[in-house]
């Protein structure tokens, strides 16, 4: 039901309360608490900025010690994928029940939205159509970053990875829910993962630092100047309204934390 969808942006937090946070409003649609949960898509920012690892990544795929150096934050996420530097870039997530659609119309649907609200926003961005494979492609230790392949209905501008997505099921045996989260850069610093890997062949490293210079882009880059994030949240918001016919609640949590 329209009235049951909302739609909140936490803004800035660190990378276990906004990991925790999201795993919260999955497991808030199973079990005993399954009929409290309600359709959310989440905006938010990481502070300090933070890699997370998806679900099932080695933790030795790494340098953790060089990450406490530089005052980087170590997370993983409740979600799959690889690794990921959150820096400059506004972060979303949506959780709903899963109903009758498969990972890949649940990719469509919220990629969708997306393009929608980054058309609102001024950048003409399209979806990945291709597949590739990744069961391959995750063997070569250029593949740790999540950035360097784009995956079906990821967004791209000009052929260049904008909006990089994860996405996992929670299950009670009687109740589905889906979690998926997303990266949509907003500057350069993604491409500094390359040094926080524990990688020691120079030329994985070359090609790897090569992969996120050519097959990624950000929003200062393609607008000429730094993105208004405010500004991007609003049209992004816009975006899955027009684009599922929703209309969002206005209400905010209370405690961020108030599902964790």
């Amino acid at each position: 039901m329209i009235a049951a969808w909302r739609f909140v942006d936490t803004r800035w937090d660190t990378g276990a309360r906004n990991m925790a946070y999201d795993e919260g409003l999955a497991r808030s649609f199973l079990g005993e608490a399954h009929a409290t949960g309600r359709p959310t898509p989440r905006l938010f920012r990481w502070r300090p900025w933070a890699v997370s690892l998806g679900y099932n990544q080695d933790a030795a795929d790494l340098d953790a010690a060089r990450c406490a150096r530089e005052g980087i934050d170590v997370v993983r996420r409740p979600t799959g994928g690889r690794a990921i530097l959150h820096a400059q870039e506004l972060t979303y997530s949506v959780t709903l029940p899963a109903g009758r659609k498969t990972i890949l119309q649940v990719y469509n649907d919220i990629g969708r939205a997306l393009v929608c609200g980054l058309n609102l926003f001024g950048v003409d961005v399209a979806l990945q159509r291709s597949q590739p494979d990744f069961r391959s492609a995750y063997r070569h230790p250029s593949s740790i970053p999540c950035f360097t392949s784009s995956a079906r209905y990821e967004i791209e501008w000009r052929g260049k990875k904008l909006v990089g997505s994860a996405q996992r099921r929670f299950s009670d045996g009687e109740h589905e829910a889906i979690l998926q989260h997303g990266s949509i850069l907003c500057g350069p610093a993604h491409r500094r993962l390359a040094d926080l890997l524990s990688i020691s062949d120079p030329a994985v490293l070359d090609q790897l630092r090569r992969d996120l210079a050519e097959k990624t882009v950000d929003l200062s880059e393609i607008l000429a100047h730094e993105a208004d994030l405010d500004a991007l949240g609003e049209c992004i918001r816009k975006g899955f309204e027009r684009e599922w016919g929703v209309v969002f609640s206005t209400d905010q949590p209370q405690d961020q934390h108030a599902h964790v």
